[in-house]
C-alpha cells in the first residue's frame, strides 16, 4: 500500500500494456499511481484524485491528450501539477501544440522505464528542492515558489511548472540576456529534447498573463527580464 506522503501520479493511455508497464514500475518506485484508458476518464480521476505529475498520451479515442491537457489545466488543484506527454508522434507541430495546452515536458515513444523512472525521480528531487527557495520580487511582481504563485498589483495567479520556472529564471538574473539553447537548458535539462520554438510559446504565454512590459526580445539573440 502507498504511503500517504508518496507523490500521486497519473497516467493516462489508451495501451493497456503501456498502462501496466508504468503502473508495475511507478508503483515498484514508491508513487501512489492511477490510470485511466481514455482523456475524458483521465480528467474525472484528476478531480479525484489531484495526482502531482500526469503521464499523458497525445492519440487516444474520444478524446485526445491535447484537450485533455486544456481541461485538466482548467482544474484549479491541477494548476501547478506536472504534465508529461508520452507519444509516438515527434512532428513539430504535436510538441508545440502539447506545450500550448499546457504541457511541461513532451517524451516519445518507445518509453524506456528505468531512463523514465530517473526523470520522475529528478523532477520531484528539483521540486522539493526549489520549495525551500525564497520569493523573487522584481519590479510590482512577486514570484513565490512555494505556491507557484504570481503576484501584481494587488492580482495573485498561477503559472503552469514551466512557464512559472521560466519566469522566475529571468526575474532572478534582471537585465541578462539568455538565449533560447540557455533557457532550453537551465528550464527543460539537458536530458529532454524539445525544440528552440518551444521556448517562444512559453515566453508568449507568460506575456498573456504578466503583461508585455516585463520581458523583451533582443533580436538575434534571445530574452531578457528587464526592471527599469
Amino acid at each position: 500500500m502507498a504511503n500517504k506522503q508518496s507523490p500521486k501520479v497519473l497516467v493516462v493511455d489508451d495501451d493497456p500494456d503501456i498502462l501496466e508497464l508504468l503502473k508495475y514500475n511507478l508503483k515498484k518506485e514508491g508513487y501512489d499511481v492511477e490510470t485511466a484508458e481514455d482523456g475524458m476518464k483521465g480528467v474525472s480521476i484528476a478531480k479525484r484524485f489531484t495526482p502531482e505529475l500526469i503521464l499523458l498520451d497525445i492519440m487516444m479515442p474520444q478524446q485526445d491528450g491535447v484537450e485533455t491537457c486544456r481541461q485538466i489545466r482548467e482544474i484549479p488543484e491541477m494548476a501547478d501539477a506536472h504534465i508529461i506527454f508520452l507519444t509516438a508522434r515527434a512532428e513539430e507541430y504535436s510538441e508545440v501544440a502539447a506545450f500550448e495546452a499546457g504541457a511541461d515536458d513532451y517524451i516519445t515513444k518507445p518509453i524506456k522505464p528505468r531512463a523514465l523512472m530517473s526523470r520522475i525521480s529528478a523532477l520531484f528531487r528539483k521540486e522539493s528542492k526549489n520549495k525551500s527557495k525564497p520569493q523573487v520580487v522584481a519590479g510590482d511582481l512577486t514570484i513565490d515558489r512555494s505556491s507557484y504563485t504570481v503576484s501584481a498589483n494587488g492580482n495573485q495567479f498561477t503559472l503552469p511548472k514551466k512557464e512559472f520556472e521560466l519566469l522566475y529564471f529571468l526575474a532572478q538574473n534582471p537585465n541578462k540576456v539568455y538565449s533560447r539553447d540557455e533557457l532550453l537548458q537551465n528550464i527543460w535539462g539537458t536530458d529532454v529534447y524539445v525544440l528552440a520554438r518551444t521556448v517562444d510559446v512559453h515566453i508568449r504565454k507568460v506575456r498573456e498573463k504578466i503583461g508585455d512590459g516585463y520581458i523583451s526580445t533582443v533580436k538575434g539573440v534571445g530574452y531578457k527580464f528587464e526592471v527599469n
